[in-house]
């Protein structure tokens, strides 16, 4: 019942724990340039412009702080929430710089905000890892002020993808249902087996394609293409080795949201899917 109303699952959290811990994004392993293409691959349809002075915001399921890294020196003050210790302490680090951040050993659905206290919150690939997800996307609308922008991304149900993709889908979910059951060390390696032998075999081959002026929307990994091993290490991981995962399409989430409070929906038509914004009502 505690875990239910915290809207967490242990074994789910205590799984990211050893994620961050293992691949922690600091700047020796996590470099620059990719950090910026992903952060804007998630950011693009934020809307900066509409924040108020030094404004306070919130990193809900901040895992190892990758994205707040890059969020922290364009605010006035963020608030970093994870259920796990092990991610929180790997966020610590990697913003030990930013003075304007407070770390919450929390989850989504007891969060130490007031309502109505934040002007912006994202969060990225988190809310398809928790038991109740429209729960979570209500409790975030909790806390936020009339007009404040909430910017999330989900995995997506692969809706505007043909047939055989979705087919390809639901064989490696097979996959992960197995893998995410295999003792901590080897889902560690059977996860880099899959980075080094699936993700980068077919980035590469995305971006040859590309090289060559050939259509790489229908490859699958096509998004890691310009990516380094390391990104792909660590999102095979990511993929495979929790035990849960959730999928929506873009009717649902703009549903979800729609139903939290929030209004002026809006949807990234570029990778990652979805990737959705609303404003607060």
């Amino acid at each position: 019942m505690r875990d239910a109303l915290k809207n967490v699952d242990e074994t789910v959290a205590a799984g990211f724990g050893h994620e961050w811990s293992t691949f922690q994004q600091d700047d020796g392993n996590f470099s620059a340039s990719d950090r910026e293409a992903l952060f804007h691959s998630y950011f693009r349809i934020f809307p900066w412009e509409s924040l108020p002075a030094d404004p306070v915001g919130a990193d809900v399921g901040c895992g190892s702080g990758r994205w707040s890294v890059l969020v922290a020196p364009r605010v006035g003050h963020l608030h970093l929430l994870d259920a796990s210790a092990e991610a929180l302490a790997v966020a610590r680090r990697n913003l030990s710089r930013a003075p304007n951040t407070t770390f919450h050993l929390a989850s989504v659905g007891d969060m130490p905000l007031p309502d109505a206290s934040l002007d912006f919150a994202f969060s990225l690939g988190v809310l398809h890892h928790v038991p109740d997800t429209p729960a979570a996307i209500r409790a975030i609308a909790s806390k936020l002020r009339k007009g404040a922008p909430f910017l999330v991304y989900l995995y997506y149900a692969l809706d505007n993808r043909p047939w055989w993709f979705r087919a390809v889908g639901k064989l490696s979910n097979v996959f992960r249902v197995v893998i995410c059951r295999l003792p901590v060390k080897l889902r560690l390696v059977v996860s880099q087996g899959i980075a080094a032998l699936v993700y980068w075999p077919l980035a590469r081959f995305a971006a040859l394609a590309q090289r060559f002026g050939l259509p790489t929307a229908l490859i699958p990994l096509e998004a890691y293409r310009n990516r380094s091993f390391y990104v792909m290490r660590t999102d095979a991981y990511d993929r495979f080795c929790t035990s849960l995962e959730q999928r929506f399409t873009r009717e649902q989430i703009g549903k979800m949201l729609a139903d939290a409070g929030f209004a002026e929906i809006r949807f990234s038509e570029q990778v990652p899917f979805w990737c959705a914004v609303g404003l607060k009502r």
